[in-house]
């Protein structure tokens, strides 16, 4: 079994999907208050 050796590995993969995440869940959390904002305006 090798031995493990910390801040090897490569996590490029890893860093380009939570991006991707982050970005996400940033832009769905934009849509959701805006459209809250725009059903408290228009009395829904």
């Amino acid at each position: 079994m090798a031995d493990h050796k910390h801040g090897e590995m490569d996590i490029k993969v890893q860093e380009k999907t939570f991006d991707g995440f982050i970005k996400m869940v940033t832009r769905s959390t934009i849509v959701i208050i805006v459209a809250l904002i725009f059903l408290a305006l228009i009395g829904a």
